[in-house]
């Protein structure tokens, strides 16, 4: 596998930190589904966005964890199935 631009992968021992850091900083990431996730929503990505940059350079590039990252949401709770109205990912009865 070819190293980023930015230098480094992260691993998929990482994910757990990772998704930490993303809540520390104030995001409220969760998975969509079952193939995608999302940070938080554009007001909270705005407001985090230095400490994202940082967790961004801490962890490096994730793109190819993308799978791994939702299924480890998914597992305490914190994903929306696409539709309608999904709601909030507090819904699904698991709080982390």
């Amino acid at each position: 596998m070819a190293e980023p631009e930015y230098g480094r992968l992260m691993l998929e021992s990482e994910i757990p930190a990772f998704v930490d850091a993303v809540i520390e900083a104030g995001c409220d990431i969760c998975a969509i589904g079952h193939d995608s996730y999302v940070l938080g929503d554009l007001e909270e990505m705005d407001a985090a966005a230095d400490e994202l940059a940082r967790i961004d350079e801490v962890f490096g590039d994730r793109d190819f964890l993308l799978l791994e990252i939702v299924a480890y949401l998914r597992s305490f709770g914190r994903y929306l199935e696409p539709g309608p109205s999904p709601g909030h990912w507090t819904e699904n009865g698991k709080i982390h």
